[in-house]
């Protein structure tokens, strides 16, 4: 294991995240099996204030996953240096297996978390908590992700050795590479371009719907997880090598480099907020069936909806700026 600040920080910071998030999971199987509103019993009032403590816990699990999930690259790219063949994070995270799904999970969980914080903000809305059994579910789902994360992370802190020789991300994220790094690269950039742009203009189009008419809030929630897929795959496919006015370099980190002026940071930071607030505007409309939630909700949705579309707009205006301003041209 590589000795650094920043490892060991995440390390511990996982393991006590761990611990709050397993504590959460015991009072929420105690919540689905016991929980009735309508009863004023001991029991029941402890439940409540177990509620409080839960969302106090998850609201700072928030917080801290978006630091670690920084932290966790950061460090990545900042340790490359150490190993041989790697240029950036992209090939700091090659040294081993865990590397890489440790990334992914930290993003699907940072993502996770944030639409159950939607999600227990709206409840809290309500004098009798509607959402209080679908809310604890998915908590359930989040506890698990948080100790596969933690143990991903781990394994593969605890797995680094300097003498490893591992690929340049101009090697990961090249048209001849097998694997999703290689499949993303070799990604047409006419037709991604084309995909990005559509799903951009169809999300945008759908969230005015929702904020003029209040309608359309599901739709617009499964527009904005696809529209933030795509657009990781635009970043890959063609986004990056604008950026580096090179047509053969795909890579993902080295926008998070000074060389780049850090832009990878806005970019990435745009795209989550659009897609967490996105999808979070699409949970609470399929949860809307309470009478104590009937005027809470259409107002929350167009704020998380006018957030996400500020989100994919950001974004957008980042992705285009060097193909407006640039000399550099892709040729289809």
């Amino acid at each position: 294991m590589i000795i650094n600040p920043a490892i060991i920080a995440l390390i511990l910071g996982s393991l006590m995240i761990s611990a709050f998030a397993f504590y959460a999971l015991a009072t929420a199987f105690r919540i689905l099996k016991h929980w009735d509103v309508r009863s004023g019993s001991e029991v029941q009032v402890a439940l409540e204030r177990k509620t409080y403590l839960i969302s106090t816990i998850f609201s700072y699990l928030l917080g801290f996953e978006l630091f670690s999930l920084l932290l966790f690259v950061y460090t990545a790219d900042h340790i490359h240096d150490l190993f041989v063949g790697a240029m950036c994070a992209a090939g700091s995270l090659n040294v081993n297996n865990y590397g890489y799904p440790t990334l992914i999970l930290k993003i699907i969980t940072f993502m996770f978390c944030g639409v159950w914080m939607i999600i227990n903000y709206t409840d809290n809305r309500a004098c009798d908590y509607p959402l209080i059994r679908p809310k604890y579910k998915l908590l359930i789902l989040l506890t698990v992700l948080i100790g596969v994360e933690t143990f991903f992370q781990t394994n593969y802190f605890t797995g680094l050795m300097a003498d490893v020789i591992t690929s340049c991300c101009g090697t990961l994220f090249s048209d001849e590479t097998r694997g999703i790094s290689g499949e993303m690269a070799s990604l047409p950039p006419h037709s991604m371009r084309i995909a990005f742009y559509l799903s951009v203009i169809l999300t945008l189009r759908v969230g005015i719907h929702v904020l003029v008419t209040g309608r359309g809030a599901t739709a617009f929630g499964l527009l904005s997880g696809v529209s933030t897929v795509v657009s990781l795959a635009a970043v890959v496919s063609f986004i990056s090598p604008y950026y580096y006015e090179l047509p053969t370099h795909h890579c993902p980190f080295c926008l998070l480099q000074k060389e780049y002026h850090f832009i990878g940071y806005p970019l990435y930071l745009s795209l989550f907020l659009a897609g967490i607030t996105g999808m979070g505007a699409g949970v609470i409309d399929r949860l809307k069936g309470s009478q104590s939630l009937s005027e809470v909700i259409p107002a929350l949705q167009k704020r998380l909806s006018m957030f996400s579309m500020t989100g994919f707009i950001t974004f957008a205006v980042i992705a285009t700026y060097p193909m407006m301003f640039g000399d550099f041209r892709l040729i289809f």
